[in-house]
């Protein structure tokens, strides 16, 4: 099944690897560079199969890493002026199919421009699990 899954995301361009028996799916959806700093976001996408109880566990997420300096200061920054960090929360909590995925989309959103649906990849691999029998479980924290 896990062959199908990465043939049906292949035109995702993104890579898979393979750690004790979960495989991830890893893309770069944006990037943004700046005087001396780069910032990329990244969709994964974590499946595991457990063949015995017929169940393809799937996560996601959206991760953003940066390198470089960040000054501030500037016209559309939100950071002060001078060096420093900047902290970001959102909720993680709720029964909601969509989670903490959607609020990450819509966070990203007002930094990065990009076109990408990551609801169209569970989708996939959801279909793919129902058709082969298999329950299709999906969650908020990264499977493990």
């Amino acid at each position: 099944m896990i062959n199908e899954i990465k043939n049906e995301l292949q035109n995702h361009n993104g890579e898979w690897s393979e750690k004790n028996g979960v495989h991830e799916f890893k893309a770069l959806i944006a990037e943004r560079k700046a005087f001396l700093s780069k910032k990329e976001l990244s969709y994964s996408a974590r499946v595991k199969i457990d063949e015995a109880a017929k169940i393809v566990k799937f996560s996601e997420m959206l991760m953003e890493k940066g390198s470089g300096f960040s000054s501030g200061g500037g016209f559309d920054s939100d950071m002060s002026v001078g060096f420093g960090f900047k902290k970001e929360v959102y909720k993680t909590t709720g029964g909601a199919r969509e989670g903490s995925i959607e609020e990450q989309y819509n966070l990203f959103g007002k930094k990065y421009e990009y076109k990408f649906d990551y609801k169209e990849i569970r989708a996939k691999v959801e279909g793919i699990a129902q058709k082969a029998g298999y329950q299709f479980e999906y969650q908020i924290l990264p499977v493990k």
